[in-house]
């Protein structure tokens, strides 16, 4: 199964008393998917997925699964640092209906290159979904090779990965080493908004967004644009993107993002700790960003 395009990173909507907020969850939803997106990720670290309980999380996926109905691709984080408790997730994931698992490579005990493989062939062994890896050296504290990307990626259920390493270079030899293994089929996507063109330009085929929250629209408009072989509009709609790209990593993500959402009207709540609310230094940064793309 291939995904092209825009999938947001959705953020967990909270009430007043830090419970899921299931309206506003099912209400985001549907906007989301009317300004365009292509797919929508629930619990993954724009939801907070370290501070959500596993009911939580099943009840979430349920719920994204519920209310999408087909109309566009749906992504469940399904990630642990214990390969058994994702394993449960996944398979909750499959059972639920989800289009994708998008699981994390294991964070804090970093594991080794071996066993990250071991890691994916068992959950991949186990679970008959489409798996998307996902790679975040800066929030895991391990990089999984490309070596490594690349025998997991021959597995049946693997099928593309979410890179949030920076390095263009190593995108590069993702992709190459896809071409000469000729698994085609497996997709990158980019896990930073800052380098969403940079990533598609050696073989991306779209991205995994935080910035597409906010602005679903021009996100999407943007990623569609360089598919179809537009270049200058696509550049055109990076730059105009570009503050809000960083604004909305002033601090620990999600916190800007929640904040940008409750300026627009959306109700999401607060962050659950350890994180907490936007320093009022950043909060002028994130209300000019969002008045200057007329967001509110």
């Amino acid at each position: 199964m291939k995904f092209e395009g825009t999938a947001v990173a959705m953020v967990t909507p909270f009430t007043a008393n830090n419970e899921v907020n299931e309206e506003c969850f099912r209400l985001n939803i549907n906007f989301l998917i009317e300004k365009g997106v292509d797919g929508l990720l629930v619990a993954g670290t724009t939801g907070e997925s370290a501070t959500i309980n596993n009911d939580e999380q099943k009840k979430l996926i349920n719920i994204l699964v519920d209310e999408v109905n087909g109309r566009v691709a749906t992504f469940a984080g399904a990630g642990s640092n214990s390969t058994n408790e994702s394993l449960e997730l996944v398979k909750h994931a499959r059972d639920a209906g989800a289009d994708f698992a998008l699981v994390i490579t294991p964070y804090y005990n970093k594991p080794q290159e071996h066993g990250l493989i071991k890691h994916y062939t068992k959950i991949n062994n186990a679970a008959d979904i489409p798996i998307v890896l996902y790679n975040v050296p800066s929030r895991t504290g391990s990089d999984m090779g490309v070596e490594s990307i690349i025998e997991v990626a021959k597995l049946n259920n693997i099928v593309g990965i979410k890179e949030a390493n920076p390095s263009i270079d190593k995108t590069s030899k993702i992709q190459k080493s896809l071409l000469d293994e000729n698994l085609d089929e497996f997709f990158i996507l980019s896990g930073n908004d800052d380098l969403i063109l940079p990533l598609m330009s050696v073989g991306a085929k779209g991205v995994v967004s935080v910035m597409a929250n906010v602005d679903p629209y021009r996100t999407s408009q943007m990623v569609n644009a360089f598919l179809k072989g537009d270049a200058k509009r696509a550049l055109e709609l990076h730059f105009k993107l570009y503050d809000l790209m960083k604004v909305l990593f002033i601090e620990s993500n999600p916190v800007p993002t929640k904040y940008a959402l409750n300026l627009m009207g959306k109700n999401v709540g607060e962050v659950r700790l350890p994180l907490a609310g936007l320093t009022s230094e950043h909060e002028k940064d994130v209300e000019k960003c969002l008045k200057d793309l007329d967001l509110i």
